[in-house]
């Protein structure tokens, strides 16, 4: 999915990200997500986004996305495990620059996400979670392949209230496709 035909190529997260978290922690691509995080908790992020990237356990990874062939870091995606309903599966979120939107940028991130995820080949599922509201991000998922579960609601972050809808891939079946 990472080819020389999609639109954009994923890069592992690294140390110097932190401007482009803080690029997308604005509040309209926040919106769905409780709103902005404070400085100190970019910081935070960042570090835990480092040192994901820096696992080797299959844990999971986060990158940035590149825009081809402009070469411009334009959003941020990745995956990580996470118990799902009693079995253990990967999740995966994205955010995109709003220049950059309507562009097919995030399916294509999102589909070469779930290409890593396959390949490391630890957890069957990869899982989105959007908020019902977000028809964009839902979009993604329909058209990166998800099945849709179903809806659930969720605190995110804590105290706040969310109902997303759940979306899945099977990914031993797409490595088979």
């Amino acid at each position: 999915m990472d080819s020389d035909v999609s639109p954009v190529r994923i890069e592992p997260w690294s140390e110097r990200d932190l401007p482009l978290l803080r690029a997308v922690n604005a509040p309209e691509l926040m919106e769905h997500l409780g709103g902005p995080e404070t400085d100190e908790q970019l910081v935070k992020r960042h570090q835990r986004y480092v040192d994901l990237s820096a696992d080797r356990t299959g844990a999971g990874r986060m990158f940035r996305i590149v825009l081809r062939p402009e070469e411009v870091p334009v959003g941020v995606i990745g995956f990580w495990e996470q118990t799902w309903d009693g079995t253990r599966v990967y999740e995966t979120g994205w955010t995109v620059l709003g220049g950059f939107q309507g562009r097919g940028v995030a399916t294509a991130a999102t589909r070469a996400v779930a290409e890593r995820a396959g390949e490391a080949r630890k957890h069957r599922h990869l899982l989105a979670f959007p908020s019902v509201g977000n028809g964009a991000s839902n979009a993604v998922c329909r058209k990166a392949g998800f099945e849709l579960l179903g809806e659930r609601e969720f605190e995110y972050p804590p105290g706040n209230p969310l109902l997303t809808n759940v979306w899945r891939l099977d990914l031993e079946a797409a490595r088979r496709r």
